[in-house]
């Protein structure tokens, strides 16, 4: 089969939830990186035969939220487009669609990404509040609505909050957070450990802000703002240890060790790809970005989610004929810090790696290659589109260092794992 290619990329800035970009919805972000891709590239756009972008809070006012962003975006209304869901790893997934696609001949240059306005994540009403609305609606006389009225409880009125509601695993019951807590406690990964790892997340992406200049279009938001956005809001300039001390347990109070100050924080972006064929692509005249050596998805335990990417990337290295040796970058989604930490001694162990039939393909990963330009503790994680996120990233510092070979792998809520192998 052909090699599958990145032939570009690029990506908005990613801001704090309820920050610059609290009044642009997860379509208008997409479009914003799309649009931004189609002009840097000068692509005709009647040469993409889909679009495919991931997103985790879909909008109920942008169904489908891929056939949105490809219309907003001026691709033509001929050319077909579907959203995928992984949770976290939505980006990956609508990459890993279009490669499969275009193996299997469904195509041969594809729109891939990921979008998430976390900021827009609705708020829910009880099902009650919907059935007396509903009643109320349906009387025609004055005594049947004050009949109606007569039931209305003032409980009614408090919701739910969507994004909470997301971020809690429905079949162990743990959100997210307790799951790192499981898994600082199985790996004994102390506070100290955490709050290190956070720093350095801070201090990579502030001295990278340059550098990932590169991959984002600044963007103005809307309405009321006059400037564009050009750099990511997440890094904390003069970020201390001594703050991130302290700072209490967010998710399991007293004994807990995950805090807000490293864990990920809840953010809004988008990022656009450009998959392609080889052959495709040597005909467009386009040097790409790299080519998809291989990937995987691996389940978990939902309680022990973050440790995911432990599983995964063996998996893909193994699909690769690979050595995690042979690594030159590693991008591990800095969901929280003790999960990283945690899947990074779950790799150098052997005994975890003669359990799972992983020999040959684990190992200790050098902490200079890791996230070198900080992580989703820093940079934010906009949930549909860290995926994407992380391979754009990657392959442009692959270009700029000329390595060979890099992965990227992330957590997904739920209980699995995904990781992908790039190559130049």
């Amino acid at each position: 089969m052909e090699r599958i290619a990145i032939i570009d990329g690029i990506r908005t800035p990613f801001c704090k939830m309820g920050t610059l970009f609290n009044h642009m919805s997860a379509q208008q972000l997409g479009t914003a990186a799309t649009r931004e891709l189609l002009e840097r590239t000068g692509l005709d756009v009647n040469a993409i035969d889909e679009v495919i972008f991931g997103c985790v809070g879909q909008p109920a006012d942008a169904a489908n939220i891929a056939r949105v962003i490809a219309l907003l975006s001026g691709i033509p209304k001929t050319t077909p487009a579907f959203t995928v869901h992984r949770n976290c790893a939505s980006g990956v997934e609508a990459v890993v669609d279009a490669a499969i696609k275009i193996q299997v001949g469904e195509g041969r240059l594809m729109l891939a990404g990921g979008t998430e306005s976390m900021s827009n994540i609705p708020f829910f009403f009880p099902k009650e509040y919907q059935e007396f609305l509903g009643a109320l609606m349906r009387c025609k006389t004055l005594p049947q609505k004050l009949a109606v009225f007569s039931k209305f409880k003032l409980n009614y009125l408090t919701p739910k909050i969507g994004l909470q509601l997301g971020l809690t695993d429905p079949v162990c019951g743990l959100n997210m957070g307790q799951t790192a807590e499981v898994l600082a406690k199985e790996f004994g990964i102390t506070r100290n450990d955490q709050d290190k790892f956070s720093l350095l997340s801070h201090q990579r992406a502030l001295q990278s802000r340059a550098i990932l200049r590169e991959e984002i279009a600044p963007v103005v938001p809307a309405p009321k703002f006059l400037t564009a956005v050009q750099d990511d809001n997440g890094p904390r300039e003069g970020q201390t240890f001594e703050a991130l001390a302290k700072l209490r347990p967010f998710f399991e109070k007293g004994t807990g060790t995950v805090t807000a100050g490293n864990s990920s924080q809840v953010t809004d972006g988008a990022v656009a790809l450009l998959v392609g064929s080889e052959s495709r692509t040597r005909e467009l005249g386009r040097e790409p970005l790299g080519y998809i050596k291989s990937f995987a998805f691996a389940g978990v335990e939902p309680n022990r989610m973050g440790i995911g990417p432990a599983h995964a990337i063996p998996k893909a290295l193994k699909k690769a004929n690979l050595r995690l040796g042979d690594m030159q970058v590693v991008e591990l989604n800095e969901a929280f810090a003790a999960q990283v930490l945690a899947c990074t001694k779950a790799l150098a162990s052997d005994t975890f790696a003669k359990q799972f039939g992983y020999e040959g393909y684990t190992g200790q990963i050098n902490p200079d290659i890791l996230n070198i330009h900080g992580g989703s503790i820093a940079l934010g994680h906009p949930v549909g589109a860290t995926g994407a996120r992380l391979i754009l990233t990657t392959l442009k510092h692959m270009k700029r260092a000329n390595l060979k070979y890099g992965i990227i792998s992330l957590c997904v809520g739920g209980g699995q794992g995904a990781a992908m192998v790039l190559e130049r």
